[in-house]
């Protein structure tokens, strides 16, 4: 079995494969002061969970945002699963030209996606990934990667305004009634949520006013759903997208 971790600022996407078939998958919050022990625990707590044992993964490929925590998550990986784990961005072949003007500034995340919206749903593809940061990756007809833009979180910018606004409070972040709020709650919540579709909406509007033809719009990360049900311009949710990208990249450079 292939283990797939997809690391980023705030939460672990854990994936486990059997050759192409993604049969488990898990979230862990990210802390980046853990111990390997403490995350190697964790992992094999997780895989009994499925009646498993560290010698059922024969495998390990690591996609990280956070540099300190490749170190911590190459130890779990030798010292648990004894293997030399794969990390994107040391050297691997991706199969995607990058036109980025400096690709070592690449979050390892926005190739991996671009791997796997390629290859699942073709080129051109435009993915938006809802994590920490929304963000915004164009691929060309030609399947080249091109770049794309960087918003805040809706997570980040509803804490600032939680936190800077003295009369306001935290509220759900759910669909409201309207999007003219009769109540604070109704008003912060038309503001987060629609005010969020505004902003995919026009961004990706301009991405294919600049890419041309009729690219797909494939939409992943934690509010993916949510944010896709409120407008027509994503095509696609696929909320495993990392993980199959790493799939992908471990399977060009196996062996």
């Amino acid at each position: 079995m292939l283990l797939a971790l997809d690391i980023g600022n705030t939460s672990i996407h854990i994936g486990l494969f059997e050759g192409e078939r993604l049969s488990a998958t898990w979230r862990i919050g990210v802390e980046t002061e853990k111990l390997p022990d403490e995350y190697g625990v964790l992992l094999m707590t997780l895989l009994f969970t499925r009646r498993l044992g560290p010698d059922d993964i024969q495998a390990c490929i690591i996609g990280c945002d956070v540099p300190p925590l490749i170190p911590t998550f190459e130890t779990v990986c030798r010292k648990y699963f004894d293997v030399e784990p794969l990390v994107v961005g040391h050297g691997l072949r991706t199969g995607v030209r990058i036109l980025y003007d400096n690709p070592k500034q690449l979050g390892a995340d926005r190739i991996i996606d671009a791997v796997a919206a390629i290859r699942l749903y073709g080129a051109p593809v435009i993915v938006v990934d809802f994590g920490t940061a929304t963000v915004f990756d164009a691929v060309n007809e030609a399947g080249d990667y091109l770049g794309g833009a960087i918003a805040p979180g809706i997570g980040i910018a509803s804490e600032a305004l939680f936190s800077r606004a003295a009369m306001l409070y935290r509220v759900q972040l759910e669909r409201p009634p309207a999007a003219i709020g009769k109540n604070t709650i109704h008003a912060m919540q038309a503001g987060i949520v629609f005010g969020y579709v505004g902003l995919v909406e026009g961004l990706v509007q301009r991405f294919k006013n600049e890419l041309g033809g009729n690219p797909k719009v494939v939409a992943t990360g934690g509010l993916a759903n949510q944010i896709a049900a409120e407008t027509n311009c994503i095509d696609i949710v696929d909320s495993d997208l990392t993980l199959t990208g790493l799939r992908l990249i471990y399977e060009l450079n196996k062996g």
